[in-house]
């Protein structure tokens, strides 16, 4: 039986970690700095920036009683989200949690040079090595310990305010916008950070008594009670000092208690700043440390992360790797600038933990939390825009260093843990299904409105472009014949001759070769076998590809039926001639890899990695009902994907089904080609048009052993670049 930790932490120890976690650098550290960007609207700032917090708190309580296990922000998102998001939120989050645990400790020692003459970094390395041992030690003496702090810390801070509140002076609130809109949306992004520890306590909730009860009033009471702690002490801090006196300093509440309570005030906030301070580094190393142990039991990190220690019953290795971190940090990096790097993305994390919420309410997966966050979505649409607006005003550093973090993490995903996992988000398969409604909403609409002659015209181009065989031709008017029998359309036949430019194009037109008195008589044989009339003809020009064009729009065709040539050296360096008529046509495009054609009866039709076009689904349709032949819709899917995911394909393949006239199977392929579809006849795949070098995608496949169809839809129906892209990433 694997190992468990110990459910030992109450509702006041919750409640402890969560405060614990945020009055902090938050409080005692930054006001200085968002002073000088927002002036007294810092007040402001602060609320703003609480109540902006909500949307998260309110999704990561209901996820938290969901999901009550260790790992927090990274368990929500790679559950909703998917495995890569996960690893990009787990990793980002536990650096984040350990910058901002570093930051506390080196912003806490300035308070407490205050009383003695000591080093900076030393002290700050003595403190991280003791609160790293604490926490091996267990989460139970974790939370005593943060209780005992916290009750400490707010003591002294109660007494700053209430016995300071009194000499507040209004003058100093003016004027109150200093910066402006801009200058209070900078602050706010900027004292974010400070609330990020409200939702800490989420990642310790496999060890949370009740969480379903304890959880959410943990988080939601200390995320107000600290709001409004955080406003009443910077409103003082601002009130009982004159402009100026406290921007900038390294210990703005000590200065701003000297101001009011004398040496006494400033003993008392010392003690307070320091207990604050080490009590947002411990909280900060117990639940950054939960990161690691949640990914290595995931598979996203190596598994002896998830170790258990037999003596302590915690996780000892990941607590060790991020005392590591935090050590590094403290001695070799400027902390502060890496702090707002961490803001930044904790606000990014936000944003992608109200995205979960809306992932998991819609998603097939159990979903069941005992805590429901209200005013759902539009709580959760709330979270998501407010945080993309506090990004743009971060600046472009913390940006770039958390698209490193980003990059990074999708190569330890990529390398690392994509070959050792089988599990998607429930965000994949909540688009999976949305872009499958409307894909088959769109062949609904095609399937049972205009047919495939009708389209443009009732015509069907055959176009020949160099010299063919008699059962080579009757493959392809046959198949042509197919596709217009039903709506008593005709074929044009038609054999294009390109001619060398230096060629006067009458003479050659005059000029009737062995090769056109072949095209015409064999041609002339085929229409008499075919039960739809058939027009034929040559065309001589000096480019082959703009002769179809125009022939096909001066006609007005449904469709060009073409041969389909392996790309030749010239075609590959320069692009192939085809790929310009498929761009350029005012019609569907059909290529035929010409392996023969005789009433087939095992019609398949691929989907190529996505979603059934619906115009290549209407072919392989038209062209089964005429053979009375039977359509297999084929699903290439690689070994170990999802359950989930082949349960929705074969879904969407049922519904696909029910629109179709001919007979239906379904079969989804294992990349073993263990299920493959025995003796196909013909099989049919959409075509994708490239614009750069090397010709359509289609010309590069392995060939099976029959005829095979690509078809390029007409411009008006091919879907955009983003949609492809979505549909391959989720299907």
């Amino acid at each position: 039986m694997a190992k468990k930790l110990e459910r030992d932490l109450g509702l006041g120890a919750v409640f402890a970690i969560s405060i614990g976690a945020m009055i902090g650098s938050g409080i005692f550290i930054l006001p200085a700095l968002a002073l000088e960007i927002a002036g007294p609207a810092v007040i402001f700032a602060y609320l703003l920036a609480g109540v902006l917090v909500v949307p998260a708190a309110l999704s990561k309580s209901e996820m938290a009683t969901a999901m009550p296990e260790a790992g927090g922000t990274y368990i929500y998102i790679e559950r909703g989200m998917g495995p890569i998001l996960g690893t990009i939120a787990g990793v980002g989050t536990w650096f984040s949690l350990s910058f901002k645990s570093a930051l506390a400790l080196v912003g806490g020692v300035p308070y407490l040079v205050l009383l003695f003459d000591l080093p900076v970094k030393p002290v700050a390395l003595g403190l991280a090595a003791f609160l790293i041992l604490v926490n091996m030690l267990g989460a139970k003496q974790t939370g005593r310990l943060q209780v005992g702090i916290v009750v400490v810390m707010l003591a002294a801070l109660g007494w700053f305010v209430a016995g300071s509140a009194g000499s507040t002076q209004t003058t100093n609130y003016e004027p109150f916008f200093v910066g402006g809109l801009e200058g209070l949306l900078a602050a706010t992004g900027l004292v974010f950070v400070s609330y990020a520890g409200v939702t800490k306590v989420a990642s310790v909730a496999e060890e949370v008594e009740d969480p379903g009860k304890n959880i959410p009033l943990g988080i939601l009471g200390s995320l107000a009670f600290t709001t409004l702690l955080y406003v009443a002490i910077v409103a003082v801090m601002v009130g009982v000092t004159e402009a100026g006196s406290i921007a900038g300093s390294d210990t703005p509440v000590a200065v701003a208690a000297e101001a009011t309570l004398g040496q006494a005030g400033v003993w008392a906030v010392i003690g307070a700043a320091i207990l604050a301070l080490v009590s947002t580094a411990n909280a900060g190393v117990l639940s950054s440390s939960r990161y690691p142990f949640a990914m290595s039991r995931d598979k996203l990190a190596p598994p002896s992360f998830a170790t258990i220690s037999d003596r302590f019953g915690t996780p000892v290795s990941a607590i060790t790797l991020t005392g590591v971190v935090v050590l590094l940090l403290i001695a070799f990096v400027p902390i502060l600038e890496i702090a707002k790097l961490a803001s930044a993305f904790q606000i990014l994390v936000f944003v992608l933990v109200n995205l979960a919420v809306v992932a998991f309410r819609h998603g097939a997966a159990d979903y069941e939390p005992v805590f429901e966050s209200p005013l759902y979505p539009w709580m959760q649409g709330f979270g998501v825009i407010s945080g993309l607006l506090l990004l743009t005003q971060m600046g472009l550093v913390p940006l770039v260093g958390a698209a490193v973090i980003i990059v990074g993490s999708i190569i330890w995903y990529v390398v690392y843990a994509r070959p050792r996992i089988e599990r998607e988000g429930v965000a994949t398969d909540v688009v999976r299904r949305r872009v499958g409604k409307n894909v088959l909403a769109e062949t609904e609409t095609l399937m049972t409105g205009e047919s495939v002659t009708e389209r443009n015209g009732n015509e069907i181009l055959v176009a020949l472009t160099r010299d063919v065989e008699l059962e080579r031709e009757r493959s392809l008017l046959r198949l042509a014949a197919d596709l217009a029998r039903p709506d008593d359309g005709r074929l044009v036949v038609v054999r294009f001759d390109e001619v060398p430019d230096q060629a006067p194009l009458d003479h050659a037109a005059e000029v009737q070769s062995p090769a056109d008195v072949r095209f015409e008589e064999q041609t002339d044989t085929l229409a008499d076998e075919l039960d739809v009339e058939v027009e034929y003809g040559e065309i001589v020009s000096h480019d082959t590809k703009r002769a179809i064009v125009n022939f096909a729009s001066e006609r007005d065709v449904s469709a060009v039926v073409a041969e389909h040539e392996r790309l030749r050296l010239r075609s590959r360096l320069l692009a192939d001639p085809i790929d310009w008529v498929v761009r350029h046509a005012p019609c569907d495009v059909l290529l035929v890899e010409n392996r023969g054609y005789d009433r087939p009866q095992q019609v398949v039709l691929s989907s190529e990695g996505g979603p059934y076009d619906p115009t290549t689904v209407a072919v392989a349709d038209a062209i089964a009902r005429e053979t009375g032949g039977r359509v297999t819709l084929q699903f290439s899917m690689a070994d170990g994907q999802s359950n989930q995911r082949q349960q929705t394909i074969e879904e969407y393949q049922a519904e696909l089904a029910e629109l179709l006239s001919a007979s239906v199977s379904a079969n989804v392929v294992r990349s073993d080609g263990g299920d493959n579809v025995p003796n196909p006849e013909v099989v049919i795949r959409r075509g994708v048009v490239t614009r750069v070098w090397g010709g359509s995608d289609s010309q590069e496949r392995t060939a099976v052993d029959c005829t095979e169809v690509t078809v390029y839809p007409h411009e008006s129906r091919r879907p955009g670049l983003l949609r492809r892209l979505v549909d391959r990433l989720v299907f």
